[in-house]
C-alpha cells in the first residue's frame, strides 16, 4: 500500500468503506442479468483502484459472489430462472477444487498474482465476447447421468407466454470443466459466472436465461475458509463490499425478465476490459 493511500485512509477512513458499498451496489444490479457473478467484477475492479492487499480483496470477493446469490436466490427461483438440481452437482465439484486454487494464490507473490489477474480477467472476456450463446438449445437426447441428477425442467418465458421443456445432455463434460472453473475461481476470488454459463448453455443445452440464473448458485463458498485461515478476510473491505453486493443483486434479479441481455453483457464486457487492463497495468508497475 502506498504512502499516499495510507494517509488517505488516516484522513478519511469512511470513505473508502462507503466507496466499496456504492461500487458493489452497482455490480451486483449488472451482474445477475449478465449471469456473471459478482466476483468476476469485484475483484479487478476493487485490486485496481482501491488501496487493499490483493489476498483481503481476493477473500472478500468469494463472500461477495455468495452474498449475490443468497440475495438473488429466492426471486430467481420464484421466477422459475434457477433450479437447485441443476446447480448442486457444479457447485459441489467447483467448490471442493477451489480449496486447491486459493491455496495456490496465497502461496505466489503479491505482484505475479496481481499480472496473472490481470491476464485471466482479459483472458476471460475475450471467451465472453467471442462465445455464442443460444437462447433455446436443442437438446434430442439426455444423458444417464442427467437423468439420474434429475436436470431437466420446464422454463416460462414472459415475454412470449410460452413454456420450455429443458433438459441437460454432455454431463460428464460438464462437470469435469467445473473442476477448472473452481481452482480459477479459489485462486483469484472470482465468482465463476463468466464460465458456469457457457459451459451450462453451449457445453450441457441449458436454456440462457435458466443458465445465468442458475449459474448465481455455482459458487466456491469453501475457498473462503482458507483464506479466513490465512487471516485474509478484512472485516473493513468485506462487510460494505457484502452489503451493496446483496442489495443491487435484488434489483439486479428483478431486471433480469425485463432487461436486454445485450445491454448488460456490453456493459460488463467494458468493465471488465478497464479492470483487466488497470490490473495488468498495476502489476507490471505502469500504472502504480
Amino acid at each position: 500500500m502506498s504512502g499516499h493511500a495510507f494517509s488517505a485512509i488516516q484522513a478519511a477512513w469512511w470513505f473508502w468503506p462507503l466507496a466499496l458499498f456504492v461500487v458493489c451496489f452497482f455490480l451486483g444490479i449488472v451482474a445477475v442479468p449478465a449471469g456473471v457473478g459478482g466476483g468476476v467484477l469485484f475483484v479487478p475492479i476493487v485490486a485496481g483502484f482501491f488501496p487493499f492487499h490483493l489476498d483481503f480483496v481476493r477473500g472478500a470477493g468469494l463472500l461477495v459472489a455468495l452474498s449475490g446469490a443468497l440475495a438473488a436466490g429466492p426471486r430467481l427461483f420464484a421466477d422459475g430462472l434457477a433450479n437447485l438440481r441443476l446447480a448442486l452437482p457444479p457447485a459441489l465439484i467447483a467448490s471442493v477444487s477451489s480449496i486447491a486454487g486459493a491455496m495456490v494464490g496465497l502461496a505466489l507473490p503479491a505482484a505475479a498474482l496481481q499480472i496473472a489477474l490481470g491476464l485471466t480477467i482479459l483472458a476471460i472476456l475475450a471467451i465472453m465476447a467471442s462465445v455464442r450463446n443460444t437462447e433455446y438449445p436443442e437438446v434430442t437426447q439426455s444423458d444417464p447421468l442427467a437423468v439420474a441428477l434429475g436436470l431437466h425442467g420446464i422454463y416460462r418465458d414472459v415475454h412470449t407466454g410460452r413454456e420450455h421443456a429443458w433438459q441437460a445432455h454432455r454431463t460428464p463434460l460438464g462437470l469435469a470443466l467445473f473442476v477448472g472453473i473452481g481452482i480459477v475461481a479459489g485462486m483469484f476470488g472470482l465468482g465463476a459466472g463468466w464460465a458456469n454459463v457457457p459451459a451450462l448453455n453451449l457445453v450441457m443445452g441449458v436454456p440462457l436465461k435458466v443458465a445465468a440464473g442458475t449459474s448465481a448458485f455455482v459458487i466456491s463458498p469453501a475457498a473462503a475458509l482458507v483464506y479466513l485461515n490465512q487471516g485474509a478476510l478484512l472485516p473493513i473491505v468485506a462487510a460494505p463490499s457484502i452489503a451493496g453486493m446483496m442489495l443491487g443483486s435484488l434489483i439486479g434479479a428483478r431486471l433480469l425478465h425485463v432487461v436486454s441481455a445485450t445491454v448488460v453483457r456490453r456493459l460488463v464486457l467494458a468493465l471488465m476490459l478497464f479492470a483487466g487492463v488497470r490490473t495488468l497495468a498495476k502489476g507490471l508497475g505502469i500504472w502504480p
